[in-house]
């Protein structure tokens, strides 16, 4: 496959572009402007340096002679400013080195294999579905690497979010074009909408060289989780997310969101860009997906941001990520979140829910946890963050705790045989004031302290919202951890993106899932220990659903060798999945402890009422198949009218005197093949059916549905012989009236008819 860029005179796409745009007050006089000269001349040679690293000879050289004429502009305009011409002197003989490398090349090439280059006839007009979709992790698909056109017609439709688009993060994606000299992007979506607090105070939208003289992206070589304030946008799990992550990056040294920030550096630090045009790759939707945004923040009549912000003066990143994840959300006027989601989106990281006080009782499990939590932040395996429920004030301010808030958690400790967690607020201030805070003058030990390398005293002079407290009170006071795990644990990997329609299955589905979207997952029989992690996501394109989320989803995981399951508790499910409202489900499958490994999963709603989509994505240490279970049953005949009343409520065969005058149905199959009997009631009476071969010459084997149950019961046999047969369907006692629907499926052509009623008296 080509992979061709298209290179459009800037001068013409600055003009497409102020056609196409909405229109939007303009930004004041850039400040210094020989510092904007500077660095868009430097942007340009970076773009041209990207494009030359990766083999891009033909963008490269466009890219760098708009540098060296960008370059030799700003040096006659700034031909008195020595300081500056030294700088650009360097830009320039840096260009004009690489065009001549190019040149050389491209000559010697040519020499050498007499070749001409010719421009592919359809190089400008690839169709979307060539390119592909990134996946930038280290783990291998265990399936096919392309998706069917069911699974693009998903995620094609859940691109629209809040009523904006944002597609998938492809390839291409990583040439797309930040420069528009000599104009400024400004984004055609518009301003975004502000909170409630942010109006208040609003003053005006602004450039980030209206604010400070040298704006930059990162300040220092690693972003800090230290430098990071939230304001009055009610996103204090998304900030607390920003915070783990920055952590994460700076304490073993790999970038987690700094790079999904663009432009970027060949070592994938992100940068200024003096055009005001940025792009941000968020996990959403099942899929990577890229948000474009401008530069213009909100501030104050004092120019003060209303937004999150780096204390690190002129330190961009935390205002744009967020701009670019409330964009997504409809606006600053954020209904809040959890840092699952919040993660999950920033990074890809599997969430997990953990709750501290499961059905209002402490966990049995707690120094397990402890130990687990401890272990896996010390290994980099995992990103936590930790949640207080609502309180009322009075009890808030005197534990120093905030409401339905979020804490990034920075560190897990054994000290001094003291089991201690430190948090951080995303506000930067307001404190824990229990044991360990500050506070306390009993707790802290000289020991303590310097192995903690922390002095309560220095701290008391300072809120920063950091603070530490012992793993007992925060059992007591928090009740829900938030973990996101590193992919990377696992080897393999593979999604599958679908639609639920509303209209397939029951809208409760408390007496049968057969309706349900079913999936086999296998693993090797070989296999004795591992994992398979199982995640559902479930696409959210609404602000409103997303502020109320009314649609409970889970997963129930049953080993029946993936075969198809009907009733929700036969068999006994190995994982029984609570019905939560979160986007987010996952379920661990520990191969040491459950005995197959041959599993069916089934998608699980609480009361459905609309259609929904989603994706299921399976992670696992060694190569497994997922595939959907489709019902291989292509003729269907059903009796939609059938009923018991009167005489034909007959009963079981436990009452012979009154059996046979339930209704009673004629079934021919044109040929051998497989059934599936459906029967479906009202949950009062219990119900079921018998099948009686006609065949004289046949098997005469009484079939039967099994229990008598509430609601749905089944029967499903294979090999049945051509022929006729008597379906019976009856309640357990007689006079017990109700409706019934009768379903008839099979892999042969069918017919079904009632045979005739006795008289009714």
């Amino acid at each position: 496959m080509y992979q061709v860029i298209n290179i459009i005179n800037f001068e013409c796409e600055a003009n497409d572009f102020i056609e196409e745009s909405i229109s939007a007050e303009s930004p004041k006089q850039m400040k210094q402007p020989e510092m904007v000269m500077l660095s868009r001349c430097r942007f340009l040679l970076n773009q041209a340096l990207d494009a030359d690293e990766k083999g891009d000879t033909k963008n490269a050289l466009v890219l760098y002679k708009e540098a060296m004429t960008a370059t030799l502009q700003a040096m006659n305009e700034l031909k008195h400013k020595p300081a500056f011409q030294a700088k650009l002197d360097n830009i320039m003989k840096e260009a004009v080195a690489r065009v001549d490398h190019l040149k050389m090349k491209e000559k010697n090439f040519l020499t050498q294999k007499g070749a001409q280059f010719v421009t592919p006839k359809n190089a400008f007009n690839i169709p979307h579905e060539e390119h592909e979709i990134v996946n930038d992790t280290n783990l291998k698909l265990s399936g096919k690497a392309t998706l069917t056109e069911k699974e693009k017609k998903v995620i094609l439709i859940t691109s629209k979010i809040n009523n904006l688009e944002f597609v998938p993060f492809m390839t291409v994606d990583y040439s797309e074009k930040f420069d528009y000299r000599p104009q400024r992007f400004t984004d055609r979506d518009g301003f975004l909408r502000l909170s409630p607090k942010q109006q208040e105070n609003f003053h005006k939208w602004a450039r980030p060289d209206e604010l400070c003289d040298t704006p930059k992206m990162v300040a220092g070589t690693f972003i800090d989780c230290f430098s990071i304030k939230q304001t009055v946008i009610s996103d204090c799990s998304f900030v607390a997310s920003l915070s783990v992550a920055a952590l994460y990056e700076k304490r073993f040294g790999r970038r987690l969101i700094s790079n999904i920030i663009f432009p970027r550096k060949k070592n994938k630090e992100p940068y200024y860009n003096p055009s005001g045009k940025y792009m941000i790759k968020f996990h959403l939707n099942g899929i990577k997906r890229k948000v474009i945004i401008d530069d213009f923040l909100p501030v104050d009549k004092k120019g003060e941001l209303l937004s999150s912000f780096s204390v690190r003066k002129g330190e961009l990143w935390i205002s744009l990520i967020e701009k670019a994840y409330m964009k997504v959300m409809g606006g600053y006027d954020f209904p809040g979140s959890n840092s699952n989601i919040d993660l999950h989106a920033l990074t890809g990281w599997i969430p997990e829910r953990i709750v501290l006080k499961p059905r209002g009782e402490p966990r049995k499990d707690a120094d397990e946890l402890f130990r687990m939590i401890m272990q896996r932040m010390k290994n980099g395996d995992a990103l936590m963050t930790a949640a207080t429920p609502d309180m009322d004030e009075v009890e808030s301010k005197r534990a120093g705790l905030v409401a339905l808030h979020a804490y990034a958690i920075l560190d897990v400790r054994v000290a001094q045989k003291e089991r201690l967690i430190q948090l951080k607020n995303p506000w930067s201030n307001v404190r824990w004031r229990g044991n360990y805070s500050e506070l306390d003058v009993n707790h802290w030990t000289k020991q303590l302290c310097q192995e903690l390398d922390y002095d309560p005293k220095n701290a008391a002079f300072y809120d920063n919202g950091v603070f530490w407290i012992d793993y007992k009170s925060l059992l007591h006071f928090f009740d829900i951890i938030y973990i996101n795990w590193n992919p990377n644990m696992f080897t393999y990997t593979y999604t599958i993106h679908e639609e639920w329609s509303a209209g397939v299955g029951p809208a409760k589905d408390s007496f049968t899932v057969g309706e349900n979207p079913q999936y086999r997952l296998k693993m090797s029989s070989d296999v004795k220990t591992g994992a398979a992690w199982v995640l559902l996501t479930r696409h959210i394109t609404d602000i409103e659903d997303f502020k109320y989320n009314k649609e409970y989803i889970t997963m129930l995981i049953y080993a029946n060798k993936g075969k198809r399951v009907y009733y929700p508790y036969e068999p006994e499910p190995v994982i029984d999945g609570a019905r939560i409202n979160s986007p987010h489900y996952l379920a661990k499958i520990n191969l040491a402890e459950v005995k197959g490994r041959d599993f069916t999963l089934v998608i699980s709603q609480y009361e459905k009422t609309t259609t929904i989509y989603y994706s299921l994505r399976v992670y696992a240490t060694s190569p497994f198949t997922l595939t959907p279970i489709i019902d291989p049953y292509k003729y269907i005949e059903k009796v939609i009218d059938g009923e018991w009343k009167g005489l034909t409520a007959g009963g079981c065969r436990n009452f012979p005197a009154s059996y046979d005058n339930n209704p009673d149905y004629h079934l021919t199959l044109k040929g051998p093949g497989s059934i599936c009997i459906e029967l479906r009631a009202p949950p009062i009476p219990k119900i079921g059916f018998d099948v009686v071969p006609l065949n004289p010459e046949g098997p005469q084997q009484l079939l039967h549905s099994g229990d008598y149950r509430a609601g749905f019961v089944v029967l499903e046999v294979d090999n049945l012989p051509e022929g006729s047969y008597s379906i019976r369907p009856t309640t357990f006692k007689p006079k017990e009236e109700s409706r019934f629907l009768l379903t008839v499926k099979s892999t042969v052509p069918l017919t079904l008819k009632m045979n005739p009623k006795p008289a009714q008296t």
